[in-house]
């Protein structure tokens, strides 16, 4: 696994319609211990996927620096749409970042079929539901047996039956696959019921305003209420808030 130690300097939007350029981050700091699973919360539009991609080294456009303890790590990433190549079948497009051999292959069918999408390693993504291509997604993202997962709010436009679901599969998932993960999303909930921290994101410029270890145990968040008294007490929302 690996630590991720996050220095951001300068981070701007770059003028554009005659809009002048507006800083982004600024002497932003933020360290994610390692196997741990840090959710990024905060309002959309504040600049958590650019967190993400200057992680991933995606966006290099910027003042500072990304460090991790380990020498290139594996690094998986889950987006907010799922991004499959349509003329790939599923069993290809989780198997698209990787090397085609033999074991590949094997260690892909498998995490299908723990997916509940051994059926469908032949089929194009046209013919899912946006549920199961998620899963593919995610499929796809533990696949590379990443070092640090970055998933960037995945479940979004998901009903929350559906939603809901896939939080569990991704928590089982990463127990019997333990990485470190930095996890973005809007929704306290969903923080809550899958993170054991939530570092709380405001600006801009961007800047923690809440950094909160998440002490409730797998029983405890299954509990109902439990996930909504816990966002009362350490963040101070009502039952009833959306965030």
């Amino acid at each position: 696994m690996t630590a991720v130690s996050i220095e951001i300097r300068a981070k701007t939007f770059p003028a554009a319609g005659g809009a002048p350029a507006r800083p982004l981050y600024a002497d932003f700091k933020l360290d994610v211990a390692d196997r741990s699973f840090t959710a990024l919360l905060g309002p959309s539009g504040l600049g958590k996927t650019t967190l993400l991609n200057l992680i991933a080294g995606v966006d290099r456009d910027f003042e500072g620096r990304v460090s991790f303890s380990r020498e290139q790590p594996r690094i998986g990433y889950a987006f907010q749409s799922p991004r499959l190549l349509p003329w790939r079948t599923v069993l290809e497009n989780v198997t698209l970042p990787l090397p085609k051999t033999a074991g590949t292959l094997t260690r892909a069918r498998g995490l299908l079929t723990e997916m509940g999408l051994g059926d469908a390693a032949d089929v194009y993504p046209e013919r899912l539901s946006l549920g199961m291509q998620r899963r593919v997604a995610l499929a796809r993202a533990f696949a590379v047996e990443p070092d640090l997962l970055l998933m960037d709010e995945p479940f979004v436009s998901l009903d929350e039956a559906n939603a809901d679901r896939l939080r569990d599969l991704l928590a089982e998932l990463i127990a019997r696959r333990p990485t470190t993960v930095v996890f973005v999303t809007h929704d306290s909930r969903e923080a809550v019921r899958l993170a054991d921290r939530l570092v709380v994101l405001a600006g801009p410029p961007v800047r923690i305003e809440q950094d909160v270890a998440v002490t409730l145990t797998p029983e405890q968040r299954a509990m109902p209420g439990e996930i909504d008294r816990f966002r009362q007490t350490a963040l101070g929302l009502t039952r009833g808030a959306v965030a």
